[in-house]
């Protein structure tokens, strides 16, 4: 989800699933501010529940942000016919390392 995204979705009621355990973080002031601006715009939503859902839109953001590092290896072809490289930069490593801690995290609940 983008972060633009999220007003349409505060206007609504949303759930996922959460870990077993917290996270505790201490915000720097003005990020607190924000976010206590946010949660009085936006009442059906928890202090809690915007900050992870900013975290997510983040991540989400974060990840298509990777860079592509065109590998060796042909994986695919496109509609035209014309190679596709493999990846070798961070983002496979990325979602190797996700789906590891996924896994533990879902064990753990």
């Amino acid at each position: 989800m983008k972060v633009k995204e999220l007003i349409d979705t505060w206007e609504k009621h949303a759930s996922t699933r959460l870990t077993a355990h917290e996270l505790a973080i201490r915000l720097p002031l003005r990020d607190a501010a924000r976010i206590a601006a946010l949660a009085e715009m936006y009442p059906l939503r928890s202090e809690r529940e915007l900050i992870a859902e900013l975290l997510s839109a983040a991540l989400d953001e974060l990840e298509t942000s990777l860079p592509y590092v065109q590998g060796a290896r042909v994986i695919a072809e496109d509609d035209q016919g014309d190679p596709i490289y493999e990846d070798v930069g961070p983002t496979p490593r990325f979602h190797a390392l996700t789906r590891k801690h996924l896994r533990r995290l879902e064990s753990e609940t």
